[in-house]
């Protein structure tokens, strides 16, 4: 059977991967005062955000280099033949870069790799989606073209509670985040192309939660044949509201609900939640 092989940018817990059989390859999370940590094997999700909040400036992420990416695929030809990886997106991250400069290390034709053009719950739908396949049986380059299929009809939109870490990672001035702040926006982003714009921008949190929740209406065909992921930075109780409601409107196949590891958690902040589907 095909191996299955992704990145912590996924943010599948752990039950997810075992259940799938899913190999997950971490980056590496390093604060401020100089500690390192590989992201879901060395630190958890909720250690990391009780550390990110004590820090004045935000946590740095990296990605695996090419001779963890070297272990991992010469492990998965050893024990299965052949193998996909699904890496976040390439526009976020060198990770993808990483993992085909090994693959080409190992000059085989046995592995494919695939930018997922997303990152979080985005990236791991792709993921679970290629075990699905692989318990299937089906050949490593169906795999691949019907990971590219699913990926270039994956939609991901994400909305955050406070602009602070946005404005901290750079990519916001401080007078557009006080200006965003005193007016209680709450914009809305998504993915294109591997690279975040804005979507929307709204006033209000509620306002902005409901949003994510229609948008999947406008979006999306076929809703009940949906894997729908949502990921949270430290706002479970929001997530499973907002569960409830997508469950009532749309009957997906399927709702994943996760916390967000480093990788996105860093410029998320305590608030933001990501929607793939």
């Amino acid at each position: 059977m095909i191996r299955v092989i992704t990145d912590s940018g996924c943010d599948l817990p752990m039950e997810v991967l075992v259940e799938n059989q899913i190999e997950m390859v971490p980056l590496k999370v390093t604060f401020e005062d100089g500690d390192s940590f590989l992201d879901r094997v060395e630190m958890s999700p909720g250690e990391f955000r009780e550390k990110m909040y004590r820090c004045k400036e935000l946590p740095k992420t990296a990605a695996p280099d090419p001779n963890t990416f070297i272990q991992v695929f010469h492990r998965a030809l050893n024990e299965a033949g052949e193998a996909v990886c699904i890496c976040i997106s390439s526009g976020l991250s060198s990770t993808y870069q990483s993992a085909v400069l090994a693959r080409n290390m190992l000059e085989t034709e046995k592995i494919r790799i695939i930018d997922s053009l997303s990152a979080s719950l985005g990236e791991g739908i792709l993921a679970i989606r290629a075990a699905e396949m692989a318990r299937q049986g089906l050949p490593l380059d169906t795999v691949l073209n019907r990971l590219i299929d699913y990926r270039d009809n994956l939609t991901t939109v994400f909305t955050l509670d406070t602009l602070d870490n946005v404005i901290k990672g750079g990519r916001l001035t401080k007078f557009q985040g006080l200006v965003g702040n005193i007016l209680d926006i709450k914009p809305i982003f998504h993915g294109v192309e591997g690279m975040i714009e804005v979507l929307e921008k709204l006033r209000g949190r509620r306002r902005a939660l409901r949003r994510l929740t229609a948008l999947i209406g406008e979006m999306t065909r076929d809703v009940e044949e949906c894997i729908i992921g949502l990921s949270h930075m430290d706002c479970l109780e929001e997530v499973n509201e907002l569960k409830k409601e997508i469950e009532k409107l749309y009957h997906p196949a399927r709702i994943i609900i996760a916390e967000m590891g480093s990788t996105l958690g860093t410029y998320a902040g305590k608030g933001g939640i990501i929607m793939a589907f």
